[in-house]
């Protein structure tokens, strides 16, 4: 059996494969709602065969959102349209994830294909917040710096909307802390210039993700997964390092971690990163074997012997395919089929499967 193919285990929960779905924003929600569009975008992915599907980053308040596009769950009313979701994905077989997030420094800007800079409030903008009032380059408005009851109601609000994604149905639920948003910019002294005790040192800089992940644990169910989201390297000189991913991860895994998804950049606009395939998979890698926490890789994988590899020879324990499941949602379904795999289709699609698939 190819590894690619082989069920993965996170506490009471088995995903089928090895192959995941990252999340991806859309930008077509509506105070936080999750639209038409997300159905039929979700729905389609999670009949494609994929053992995961992570559900683009939700905010857990409404000035944590990317754009005003952004999925929320700040409020009960969001719950039924994502539960939809997360039932259809179930029915499948494919296991629903959510991502819980806070934009940050990086919130208040335009759709995702729109101009990226911070929208005025005539534009229907708001103040964007972060550790310290630095901006994240050209374009964007400096943000108000958080002072201690502000980071405290932010752990709170993270805590409710876990909360909200246990009643929506979610299986799992992903602790966004990388690309740039809120947590990275916590964890990084490039964006971290607090003398409190949230800066400065390595335990500072950490506390908030720490303290959310922590009182997430307490409310998520014990038989789920938690995950955390990471860029491992700001790509730039002083900032946060592989090293620093590798000792946090250490931690994480004590205040019950179950898998890092391993990606990087997006805290410094001027970053250079040697993109190419598979470019970040050595940073899961070293968590994998260096904090002995599972791991996801992510970044420019797009076939499935690359895929395989990766999980073959241990580098990750899960792909997390991301551009390619845009192209084509049946991308999982064909990689069984190029590896010599039984590809499990939906019954409603035999008619079209290849010899030797199965239905579902």
């Amino acid at each position: 059996m190819s590894h690619l193919f082989e069920p993965l285990k996170l506490r009471d929960v088995t995903f089928k494969n090895r192959i995941g779905i990252p999340p991806m924003c859309q930008y077509s929600a509506r105070d936080g709602m999750a639209a038409d569009w997300h159905l039929v975008h979700y729905g389609s992915r999670a009949v494609g065969g994929a053992g995961l599907m992570i559900l683009e980053a939700t905010a857990v308040v409404p000035e944590g959102r990317i754009s005003a596009g952004d999925l929320g769950l700040w409020k009960d009313e969001q719950i039924a349209p994502l539960a939809r979701i997360a039932e259809l994905a179930k029915a499948n077989d494919c296991v629903p994830a959510l991502q819980l997030a806070h934009a940050g420094r990086k919130a208040s800007v335009g759709l995702g294909w729109g101009e990226q800079r911070t929208l005025r409030a005539d534009e229907g903008g708001w103040q964007a917040v972060a550790p310290s009032a630095v901006s994240f380059g050209d374009g964007y408005a400096q943000p108000h710096e958080l002072n201690l009851d502000e980071i405290a109601g932010i752990v709170t609000a993270f805590v409710a909307a876990a909360k909200r994604a246990v009643a929506a149905g979610f299986q799992a639920v992903e602790i966004h802390a990388a690309h740039g948003y809120l947590m990275h910019e916590f964890l990084s002294p490039l964006a971290n210039r607090r003398t409190d005790q949230y800066g400065g040192s390595f335990d500072n800089r950490t506390r908030l993700l720490r303290e959310v992940v922590a009182a997430i644990r307490v409310v998520w169910p014990d038989k789920l997964p938690l995950l955390v989201r990471l860029s491992a390297t700001d790509w730039v000189e002083g900032g946060w390092s592989a090293d620093e991913t590798v000792e946090l991860c250490r931690s994480l895994k004590a205040l019950g971690v179950d898998l890092a998804d391993i990606s990087t950049a997006g805290l410094v606009p001027t970053a250079k990163i040697p993109a190419a395939p598979g470019f970040q998979t050595s940073f899961a890698t070293r968590v994998r074997q260096e904090a002995g926490l599972p791991a996801a890789a992510v970044g420019l994988i797009t076939s499935a012997l690359q895929a395989d590899h990766i999980v073959r020879s241990g580098q990750a324990d899960m792909v997390l395919i991301g551009r390619e499941i845009l192209r084509n949602p049946y991308w999982p379904l064909q990689a069984a089929q190029e590896l010599h795999q039984v590809a499990v289709w939906p019954n409603q699609y035999l008619r079209a499967a290849p010899s030797g698939s199965i239905g579902r």
